[in-house]
């Protein structure tokens, strides 16, 4: 088996970096809200133009690959990758003249086509993670590349707000800082693009053949599935989409929307967490004692790393840290604790794990709506903790039997994280007219699809 540690390091780079952009709709939302004075379903529109493009390109792709056969497999992942690489360059760019022309449609269309690129990347570097070495561990190294995704989306809204609030503005949040922002993560991208395209990253081609027709959606656990990814994506986006707000609410702990900004890195760093921990458990280390020593030094090292980052403060153009008190973080690591435990009694099943994280989550958002202050903040934070291994486990689950109809199973599952786009609007119109705690009820319905699906799969 060769030895692809250098390759697997740049193609984790560009799971960070699709991390890192994705996470900036959280604070895009709350940025085009205020300047361009918008309700919360208008402005829920950042993740509609989003996700649909992964509903609209992945549809395309699939109708493609079932009547002609699979785009990428005949030009190869690397090069799909750097096609995904490129296209995400030229949507982030095109955000600089919808600053200038300060246009809310116009940012609309970039961010579709930024996620068009985002959505050829994943199809491509998904895969190639799985394929990139022993196949016993390719569940492992997935749940990796996507723990570093998840340290992109914990980052992403640190880096993003300092970009538009302060270096990229004169103390004024305004269209032009968002288009400057977006232009740099721009070059980003094509830089990304050319490293990949002349690196020796081995050029993996699957000779699977693709069936042609919808025999694929035979499978009853695929159909479930895709309900499921749907409900997913839809759910944790929208909780992220909305939390400075929910944040900023008298009865939570009324942050303004540059510190809410920043606590939404312990939301996403607790799916890089948990991810982590999927990725050690899932692992080939043989001793069980081990694996339960590690995650737990594995969680407290990841928190430490969050911790110190939400602490980077500015202060007229000057950097320092101003760190939390013990006493109000310590809830935070009750819930990092309730974690580790959750992955204990999940016992390395994914559908009584997804079924156990599912109800603590609907327990968290249970907990939050019926308290104040503290309480109610970090319980909604630490539903990130176990939304962490979902989406691995409910893939996983989903295509288990498909045989030659993976291909297509998985690019309908992919299909399926438009629920991202559908979930936000639908909660920001219940905030519209009900309140943002309130419309928390929205998630937990989803919720309690997916603890069916997680106890429905374990009985089969």
């Amino acid at each position: 088996m060769k030895n692809y540690r250098l390759s697997f390091s740049l193609l984790t780079s560009l799971f960070f970096m699709w991390g890192f952009i994705t996470v900036m709709n959280d604070v895009l939302i709350n940025t085009f809200r205020d300047v361009f004075a918008l309700s919360n379903f208008q402005s829920g529109l950042v993740q509609f133009s989003f996700f649909g493009a992964f509903f609209v390109v992945s549809l395309l792709y699939f109708l493609v690959s079932s009547s002609s056969g699979d785009p990428i497999n005949k030009i190869g992942y690397k090069n799909g990758m750097v096609l995904g690489l490129t296209v995400m360059g030229v949507g982030c760019v095109l955000f600089y003249p919808a600053g200038q022309a300060q246009s809310y449609a116009f940012f609309l269309v970039a961010l579709f086509v930024l996620a068009t690129g985002v959505t050829l990347l994943q199809i491509a570097a998904n895969p190639y993670a799985a394929i990139m070495g022993d196949e016993k561990s390719a569940a492992s190294r997935l749940n990796l590349a996507q723990g570093l995704n998840s340290l992109g989306t914990t980052l992403g809204p640190i880096v993003g707000a300092i970009l538009i609030y302060s270096i990229f503005s004169d103390g004024m949040r305004s269209p032009a800082s968002v288009g400057k922002t977006y232009l740099a993560y721009g070059f980003v991208f094509f830089a990304l693009a050319a490293l990949t395209k002349f690196s020796n990253m081995p050029s993996f081609k699957n000779e699977e053949t693709v069936e042609k027709g919808l025999k694929v959606l035979s499978f009853k656990n695929l159909r479930f599935g895709i309900v499921a990814i749907f409900c997913y994506v839809g759910a944790e986006v929208a909780i992220g989409s909305w939390l400075v707000l929910y944040f900023a609410d008298e009865h939570v702990l009324g942050l303004d929307e540059l510190t809410g900004n920043k606590f939404l890195a312990y939301y996403w760093g607790g799916l890089m967490i948990g991810r982590l921990l999927g990725a050690l458990s899932l692992s080939n280390a043989k001793s069980e004692g081990v694996k339960k020593a590690l995650m737990p030094v594995i969680s407290l090292v990841a928190f430490g790393f969050i911790y110190i980052a939400t602490s980077l403060k500015e202060t007229n153009g000057t950097f320092h840290f101003e760190f939390l008190p013990f006493e109000e973080i310590a809830l935070f690591l009750v819930f990092l604790s309730l974690n580790y435990f959750g992955f204990l009694f999940g016992k390395n099943s994914s559908a009584k794990t997804l079924t156990l994280f599912a109800g603590v989550i609907i327990g968290l958002i249970g907990l939050s709506l019926l308290s104040t202050g503290n309480i109610a903040f970090w319980a909604i934070i630490a539903t990130g903790l176990f939304n962490s291994i979902m989406w691995s486990n409910i893939f996983t689950l989903s295509i288990k039997g498909l045989g030659k109809y993976t291909s297509q199973g998985s690019a309908l599952l992919v299909m399926a994280i438009v629920g991202g786009a559908f979930i936000p609007p639908l909660q920001g119109l219940v905030a519209d007219h009900f309140g943002i705690r309130a419309s928390y009820l929205v998630p937990i319905l989803l919720y309690l699809y997916l603890m069916w699906f997680g106890w429905w799969r374990s009985r089969k």
